[in-house]
C-alpha cells in the first residue's frame, strides 16, 4: 500500500498537469490566414502565433489544420504542426536518435520557448474537391502528456473557405419591336388552270378549271370583303412548261397570263384597273429541275438529271433530248406530273391592314394575328402583365408570325427565363447575332449548368456591342476558376 501510493505521487509530480484541463489554442492566433486554389490545387497559409502560448515543458499540442465542407459530412485533414514543450522536446529528439520514432513526413516540429515570440510559417496543398467550396477551416489541437497520454482535444474556428455565391447577371429589358408606319401584307398564290392543246382561252367548266377559279375568286373576296384591309396592288405572272421551243412559250406563257387576268378583273370590277400588272417568264425552267430533285421514286430521274447537267444555256435542244431519252411511259409521267405543275399563273395580292385599338388587337390575336404588327402584338402581350401565362401565350404566337424579328424573339426568351425554361430559351437564341440575345443565351447556359457555354456566348455578346456581358464573362471565369467545371 505505501509502495503504490509513493508511485502516485511520482506520477503528479512527473506530471503535474496530467489531469488538468488544457486551454492552448485559445491563447494561439491565426495572421495573414489565407486559402486559394490555383487549378486542381488547394494552398491554405497562416501565419501561427504562439507568443501568448504558455505549454507545459512535459506536454506537446498538435495542431491540424482541416479543411470541412459546408454540411460537416466531408473533410481533409493537412500538414500538422507540432509543438512541444521543453523536456517533451528533448524526449522525443532522444526517441528519433533511437530510431524508436519516425518523423512524420511533412509535419513541422518545433519547440515553445514559453515568454518569447514565436511564429510559424505555416504553408500546406492538398487536392481540390468540390465540397470544399464554401466550406471552413479549422485548427483541431491534440495535447498530450508526458506518458503519451491524451490530455484533451480543443477545436479553434478559423474562418469560411473559398466563399462562392451564385452570380447575378444583368440583363436588358423586354425590347419595344419598330413600329410599322404602314401595315403592308400580300397574299402569294397560284392557279393552276387546264387548257385545251396550244390554247389560252379560260375554259370554267373545262376539267378542274371551275374549283380552281372558285378558289381565286374567294382569295379576292376575303380581302375586297374584309373592312380592315385596302388592296392596293395585284400582279399576275404566268409560266409555261419546257413542251415546245422557248419562243413558243415565253408567247403562251403571256397569253396565258393576259386572258387569266382578263377573268378575274371581269369578276372583281369593283377594283380599279390601275391596282392589276401583268407579266410572264415563259418556261419555268428552274422549277423543272427542282420537280426532277423530288420526284425519287422516278426511274428515269438519274437520266434526266445527267441531260440537265449538260445541257448548258440551249434549253431547247436540252428538252429535246430528255424527250428522245425517255420511253413512252417515262415521257407521259413527265408531261403529267412534272410538267403540269409548272403551267400555272402565279398571282400577288398586296394590301394594306389599318391601326387596331387594344382591344381590337385583343381579338385579333386570336382569329388573325398576320393582321397586326409585332408593335401591337406586344403591347396585348403587356396589357396581360409580364409574368403571366397570358403574356407568354401572346408572345410565343407574336413569334410565330414574325419569326425574324429580333424584339419578338428576345422578349420570348426573356419570358421564359422568368420561368425557368432555360432548355427553350437555348433552342430560341442559339443561331442569334444579337448582343442583348446573346447576353440573355449566356444566362440560360449557366442556368442550366454549361458555364463553359455561358462564357463563350457572354464574350460574343460583348464582340457584338453589348458591354454589360464583359462583367457576366468576368464572373462565369471566376466560377470555372473556383469549381473547376
Amino acid at each position: 500500500m505505501k509502495k503504490t501510493i509513493l508511485l502516485a505521487g511520482w506520477l503528479l509530480a512527473a506530471c503535474p498537469a496530467a489531469f488538468a484541463q488544457t486551454h492552448y489554442l485559445e491563447n494561439l492566433k491565426l495572421e495573414n490566414q489565407q486559402v486559394s486554389k490555383t487549378g486542381s490545387r488547394v494552398t491554405v497559409s497562416a501565419d501561427i502565433v504562439l507568443d501568448e502560448m504558455e505549454l507545459n515543458r512535459q506536454q506537446s499540442v498538435r495542431l491540424v489544420p482541416v479543411l470541412v465542407s459546408a454540411d460537416g459530412t466531408r473533410q481533409q485533414e493537412l500538414v500538422p504542426v507540432l509543438i512541444e514543450g521543453k523536456v517533451r522536446s528533448k524526449v522525443t529528439d532522444r526517441k528519433l536518435a533511437l530510431g524508436e520514432l519516425q518523423e512524420e513526413e511533412g509535419m513541422i516540429r518545433l519547440k515553445r520557448a514559453n515568454g518569447e515570440e514565436q511564429t510559424v510559417a505555416y504553408q500546406a496543398e492538398t487536392s481540390f474537391a468540390p465540397w470544399m467550396v464554401n466550406g471552413r477551416l479549422e485548427v483541431r489541437g491534440y495535447v498530450t502528456g508526458c506518458a503519451a497520454c491524451s490530455e484533451g482535444d480543443e477545436v479553434m474556428a478559423a474562418g469560411s473557405i473559398l466563399p462562392y455565391s451564385e452570380p447575378t447577371f444583368t440583363m436588358a429589358p423586354a425590347m419595344q419591336p419598330a413600329e410599322e408606319e404602314v401595315k403592308r401584307r400580300a397574299e402569294n398564290k397560284s392557279a393552276r388552270l387546264e387548257y385545251r392543246r396550244d390554247s389560252y382561252a379560260v375554259l370554267p367548266e373545262y376539267r378542274t378549271n371551275r374549283a380552281e377559279l372558285d378558289s381565286v375568286q374567294r382569295s379576292f373576296a376575303l380581302l375586297k370583303d374584309n373592312p380592315n384591309l385596302t388592296v392596293t396592288a395585284i400582279y399576275i405572272t404566268g409560266y409555261a412548261s419546257p413542251e415546245g421551243s422557248m419562243a413558243y412559250n415565253e408567247k403562251l406563257s403571256q397569253r396565258r397570263a393576259q386572258t387569266f387576268a382578263d377573268y378575274v378583273q371581269k369578276h372583281n370590277k369593283d377594283l380599279p384597273k390601275d391596282l392589276w400588272h401583268v407579266s410572264w417568264k415563259g418556261e419555268d425552267w428552274d422549277g423543272f429541275v427542282a420537280q426532277v430533285e423530288q420526284a425519287e421514286g422516278w426511274p428515269a430521274r438519274a437520266k434526266v438529271q445527267e441531260a440537265i447537267a449538260q445541257c448548258n444555256d440551249n434549253i431547247d435542244a436540252c428538252e429535246w433530248k430528255i424527250r428522245q431519252q425517255l420511253s413512252a411511259d417515262d415521257y407521259r409521267y413527265l408531261i403529267d406530273e412534272l410538267y403540269a405543275p409548272l403551267r400555272r399563273n402565279d398571282y400577288r395580292i398586296e394590301y394594306t391592314v389599318r391601326n387596331f385599338t387594344p382591344e381590337e388587337a385583343r381579338q385579333m390575336l386570336e382569329v388573325r394575328p398576320d393582321l397586326l404588327s409585332a408593335a401591337e402584338m406586344q403591347r396585348v402581350a403587356d396589357s396581360y402583365g409580364r409574368n403571366t401565362d397570358a403574356y407568354r401565350k401572346a408572345l410565343d404566337t407574336a413569334l410565330r408570325t414574325y419569326p425574324d424579328n429580333v424584339a419578338l424573339r428576345y422578349n420570348v426568351a426573356l419570358a421564359a427565363v422568368d420561368a425557368g425554361r432555360y432548355t427553350k430559351v437555348i433552342a430560341l437564341l442559339k443561331d442569334t447575332q444579337d448582343g442583348a440575345s446573346l447576353n440573355l443565351l449566356g444566362v440560360a447556359h449557366y442556368k442550366s449548368g454549361d458555364k463553359r457555354q455561358a462564357e463563350q456566348a457572354f464574350r460574343r455578346a460583348v464582340q457584338a456591342g453589348y458591354a454589360p456581358a464583359e462583367e457576366s464573362a468576368a464572373k462565369v471565369k471566376e466560377a470555372l476558376e473556383l469549381l473547376g467545371k
